[in-house]
């Protein structure tokens, strides 16, 4: 380091650039380990490898150094079955980089994100992620780090959390970073300068930006932060945008080009410099040589505004206009919607045929099912499309949280929406392993709580990192509730949270008495919107018996069985269609309208039950 290591505070006195270390994860995997398995574990199973990169970069001149933990709390390590290890796994890092270090740098605890979105986009809480941060911090600083860094937080929230956790956990410096996914033109907002009046105002000892952009973006990033803050800068940018090269990642910037930049962010004032993915000892050591020793350029500060809080959602106001026809007839009429079945292959023929039979019959809306069952059928979204545009049908997309990751799922949606698609059904999905291809990947991002939430941020006209998406969207958002839930009370719980979120309508299962629909009315009186009650026409008593029996959340009553008991096949299908006229004549008063499922697209018989009205 070149002089006697100080305690850490001390050591931000000094008006001397601090040079930081670069990559561990990417570094790794630059020397044949593989982002499939956990990069942790190493600590435990490969320490001298662990032990020789900490060296390199000490070699290289690196002044501080940080742990290989940055995935070590326990969400990310369910991940791999170690949560267990936690204790050891981060333990045993402190340990490795003090001995690498031979008390000649500083060893910077490090801590990342827990890796997943929070409440009610899923089901962790904040309060579950403040424990997390805290155990792991607790580790860290039983260790011996001199210093904990948190780092790639992109939500100012989780960041937030994690400061207040290690607060609580040790009085050891804190390095906060935030990571910047936004888009250079919201960057050029005032972003950064938020980010510099909240952690300021959280009493960190060093604030700034790693990872996720190269050096010329961050140093934008800097641009803004430097003017306002009081306390030192870091940062820490990748080695430029990696691309795919023979099945490896490959970072293009080079060393000299990285040390570039390290002196325009010491001429920007910035106190700690280093790297983060993509770069190696090799940039640390052309970063090293350009600015160890230098003093951070001292710039004139800007006043800032006390007791900033975190970034706020921009919410649009949302009219009455630009909703779909749906959505405003419901609220005027008993409206009938219809499944359609969708092809397992190119043939559309007989969905268009019998979309335009249910439009001629006066149905409303046909809903067309994303996947049910984990069954491959024909994109939903494109079939939507069709009938849209040959039928001139209203459309209720069912849409999945199975198949899409957080990415995926609001791209399609944008996309949709620009399609006309605007009636949503926000639904969780069936697991892969029940369907075609029960080995594929089931994603889960979110629920369909997560997916309400989604699309209610779509109709404020920002996505879910509340970045601008423009013009709002105009989905109506559509839930699925089941009023014969075998745990009632968590099915509707998890229904109130769904309306909180923004939901609009109900689409219910499956029901098959009058009491199962007015019971469940009782138990949602205080939030009730619109309710489309499920009716799914009995064709069989075998068809029956394995409803009943065999699909989880029905519940067909005995005398309605015995109804469809010992009957020819042809008597089965219009005791079947009675049952259901019977049904909808005796709800029809109690809900907005009726979601009905005609079996093997059978629609003629759509049109016998709904005679009745």
């Amino acid at each position: 380091m070149g002089r006697t290591k100080i305690p850490f505070r001390e050591r931000l006195l000094i008006n001397e650039v601090m040079v930081g270390d670069g990559a561990m994860g990417t570094y790794l995997y630059s020397k044949g380990f593989s982002f499939e398995k956990s990069f942790d574990e190493l600590n435990l199973t490969n320490p001298d490898v662990i032990k020789g990169i900490h060296q390199e970069y000490l070699s290289a001149g690196s002044e501080l150094i940080e742990t290989n933990t940055y995935t070590a709390n326990r969400f990310r390590l369910e991940n791999f079955n170690l949560e267990k290890k936690l204790r050891e796994i981060n333990l045993e890092a402190v340990k490795i980089a003090i001995e690498a270090s031979e008390g000649k740098a500083y060893i910077a605890g490090s801590v990342g994100s827990i890796g997943k979105p929070f409440e009610p986009i899923s089901q962790i809480k904040y309060e579950q992620a403040k424990e997390a941060f805290k155990e792991q911090i607790e580790c860290l600083a039983e260790g011996g780090v001199d210093v904990i860094m948190l780092e790639t937080f992109s939500d100012l929230r989780e960041l937030d959390i994690a400061i207040k956790a290690a607060k609580e956990m040790t009085d050891l410096p804190l390095i906060a970073q935030k990571t910047f996914i936004e888009e250079g033109r919201i960057l050029e907002r005032e972003l950064p300068v938020d980010v510099v009046e909240f952690l300021q105002n959280l009493k960190v000892d060093v604030l700034g930006t790693n990872c996720t952009v190269g050096p010329q973006r961050m140093l934008c990033i800097i641009e803004k932060m430097a003017p306002r803050s009081t306390i030192k800068l870091s940062a820490q940018p990748t080695a430029g945008l990696p691309q795919l090269v023979d099945r490896r990642l490959v970072y293009q910037a080079t060393p000299e080009y990285l040390a570039e930049y390290a002196l325009k962010f010491v001429e920007e004032g910035v106190f700690l410099v280093g790297g983060c993915c993509g770069t190696t000892p090799a940039h640390i050591k052309e970063v090293a040589d350009r600015i160890k020793g230098m003093k951070p350029v001292k710039r004139p500060i800007i006043a800032v505004i006390e007791e900033v809080p975190a970034r706020k959602e921009e919410k649009a106001v949302i009219k009455e206009e630009g909703f779909s026809d749906f959505s405003v007839k419901i609220k005027k009429k008993f409206v009938i919607t219809t499944e359609l079945d969708l092809p397992r292959g190119l043939d559309i023929s007989d969905v268009l045929k019998g979309a335009g039979y249910l439009k001629d019959i006066g149905i409303d809306a046909v809903n067309i099912s994303d996947g049910a069952r984990a069954r491959l059928k024909m994109s939903p979204i494109t079939v939507a499309h069709l009938i849209k545009e040959r039928v001139n049908m209203e459309i209720i997309l069912h849409f999945t949280c199975r198949d899409r990751n957080l990415i995926g799922l609001q791209s399609e949606l944008l996309g949709a929406h620009a399609l006309g698609l605007k009636n949503v059904l926000a639904i969780t999905g069936d697991p892969t392993n029940i369907g075609d291809y029960p080995n594929a990947t089931s994603v889960f991002d979110v629920d369909s709580i997560g997916l309400v939430k989604i699309l209610k941020k779509l109709n404020n006209g920002i996505d879910l990192a509340d970045n601008s998406i423009g013009e709002p969207t105009r989905f109506t958002i559509c839930v699925a509730a089941n009023p014969m839930a075998e745990d009632i009370n968590c099915e509707i719980e998890r229904l109130k949270r769904k309306i909180d979120e923004g939901a609009d309508i109900i689409f219910t299962q499956p029901i098959f008495f009058p009491q199962q629909i007015e019971n469940f009315l009782v138990k949602i009186e205080d939030f009730r919107i619109p309710i489309l009650a499920g009716i799914l026409p009995l064709r069989s008593s075998r068809h029956t018996e394995f409803l009943h029996n065999e699909v989880p959340g029905i519940f067909i009553p005995e005398d309605i069985r015995k109804r469809m008991h010992g009957v020819s096949k042809e008597d089965a299908i219009r005791e079947g269609i009675s049952i259901a006229r019977e049904l909808l004549q005796e709800i029809k008063g109690l809900v907005e309208g009726v979601y009905l499922m005609p079996p093997f697209a059978k629609y003629e018989v759509v049109s016998d039950i709904i005679s009745v009205l």
